[in-house]
């Protein structure tokens, strides 16, 4: 287990590599995000995303999060995007925007029971998106216990998950902790699944047919 203080330049190359490292070995590794601390690990090794759930005590596996560090790489993931889906991709990525799409039938990765759809997100934060540049798509999510709360730091979620991880990235607290809207748009009509960082009415200016989330 190591920390790595991407504050100074010398830290950060040395604990970028060696979460790259770490990652594309099948262990696990967290990093700062535009919202809280994540811990992520390999989307297509299935012992690694077994490990994340396991070191966060998850017992009832709800697929993690998909995190990506382009664009582009969402054309990948899906077997169609929707227009509105593209839109706002366009308009809010990177950030505080997580979209829920229906996700290519080929893709080799086993993220628990689907249903076909994932969440997907890119993140506003450059050593996240170093990372993830490198290793490709990683199933992320908040990097805390269950039940405890959603860490700031690195060192806060270190304190909550010891040596399940092997490589913990810290970059200052998190900067805005308020959790990503999420968009469903696998469907007819794009709809917000959870209000977050980003206001409706800024998405709907993007997507006008967007609905509210249900009462």
């Amino acid at each position: 287990m190591m920390l790595y203080d991407c504050r100074t330049t010398a830290d950060r190359d040395r604990g970028i590599a060696a979460a790259i490292e770490a990652v594309k070995s099948g262990e696990l590794a967290v990093m700062p995000t535009d919202t809280v601390y994540g811990i992520g690990a390999d989307a297509f090794t299935p012992h690694a995303i077994t490990a994340l759930h396991h070191a966060r005590s998850v017992t009832n596996q709800v697929p993690p999060p998909v995190l990506v560090g382009s664009r582009h790489t969402l054309d990948g993931l899906v077997y169609s995007l929707p227009r509105a889906a593209r839109e706002l991709a366009d308009a809010f990525w990177p950030g505080a925007l997580t979209l829920y799409v229906e996700h290519s039938p080929s893709l080799q990765w086993d993220l628990g029971d689907t249903g076909g759809r994932i969440a997907v997100r890119m993140p506003l934060h450059p050593v996240a998106l170093e990372v993830l540049r490198e290793v490709g798509p990683m199933a992320v999510t908040t990097a805390n216990k269950v039940g405890q709360p959603a860490p700031t730091t690195a060192e806060e979620a270190r304190d909550q998950l010891e040596y399940a991880v092997r490589v913990y990235l810290e970059a200052g607290p998190a900067h805005d902790p308020a959790p990503s809207t999420i968009v469903d748009v696998s469907g007819d009509v794009p709809r917000v699944l959870r209000a977050g960082a980003i206001p409706f009415e800024k998405l709907q200016d993007v997507v006008p047919e967007l609905l509210a989330p249900e009462a």
